[in-house]
């Protein structure tokens, strides 16, 4: 808690105590998260990260803490289980937490053909892009909504523009956040809670190695941004905010392509790039 001094007309000063607020960030561990965390950190933000990794988180919330002299909490949690955004919101609740920013940011890609694939990790991923980013937007709302300013913002994808062959799952779901998206910024535009979903390209982590395109791993390095640009570019149309972004020249065109061609020729390009 901190304490905020208040000048009254006689002369007395009252001390009204405020809980410090902090931003959530879901995959804060590596990648594109902890990039988030690190730029957010640099501005004096306190962070509330969560992520599988204990070791990580606690590795990184050092660092943070020590170089930026900020709060760090950090949560070790599957994100990809049902009761996930519910532990979170207990959490926050329990201990009375002030949040004005929640960043929907993990995410990871299950590739190859829908028959091909085990349907356990399919589901998993699923519910870790669909509902647990719906739960847990849902959850925190009031929270958010007690903030004079408060934001959102959802991680989707340049294939959420399209189907994509051999990512037919993951593509899907990122359509689903980006719709979630713009329907609850129009929703919200009247409150004071912001939403804002960016879709990017290629981004230089760990995601291609981790879904085993590693066919295709050099072209994406090529094409592909670092997760700290991503991060300055993503938080700047959030603070500004954009409903909906996607950086890049290359990325912005090939929106354009899968908006204005026919979806047939558009998903024959699109499987050469995917081709399992």
């Amino acid at each position: 808690m901190v304490g905020r001094a208040n000048l009254v007309s006689n002369s007395k000063i009252t001390c009204t105590f405020v809980p410090m607020s902090y931003i959530v960030i879901t995959g804060g561990s590596k990648g594109i998260g902890k990039a988030f965390a690190y730029e957010l950190a640099a501005k004096k933000n306190n962070l509330f990260l969560i992520a599988r990794s204990e070791n990580e988180l606690n590795i990184l919330a050092d660092e943070l803490k020590n170089q930026y002299g900020i709060e760090v909490i950090t949560l070790a949690l599957d994100l990809s289980t049902a009761d996930s955004a519910q532990c979170i919101a207990d959490y926050i609740t329990e201990r009375k937490l002030a949040i004005d920013t929640l960043i929907n940011n993990a995410g990871y890609a299950v590739w190859g053909n829908f028959e091909s694939n085990s349907m356990e990790e399919q589901n998993r991923m699923l519910w870790l892009h669909i509902q647990t980013v719906t739960n847990l937007t849902y959850l925190l709302l009031p929270i958010l909504r007690k903030e004079k300013q408060a934001y959102i913002l959802n991680i989707a994808s340049t294939a959420a523009y399209q189907a994509v062959p051999t990512l037919a799952l993951y593509a899907a779901s990122k359509s689903f956040v980006l719709s979630f998206s713009r329907a609850l910024c129009f929703e919200l535009r009247h409150s004071n809670v912001s939403v804002t979903c960016v879709s990017p390209g290629p981004v230089n982590t760990n995601f291609v190695n981790r879904a085993g395109m590693h066919a295709i791993a050099e072209t994406a390095e090529k094409f592909g941004i670092s997760p700290t640009e991503l991060a300055q570019k993503a938080l700047k149309a959030l603070y500004n905010r954009k409903t909906e972004y996607v950086p890049g020249i290359s990325n912005k065109l090939g929106v354009l392509f899968a908006t204005l061609f026919p979806k047939k020729l558009v998903e024959t390009v699109v499987s050469t790039f995917y081709k399992h």
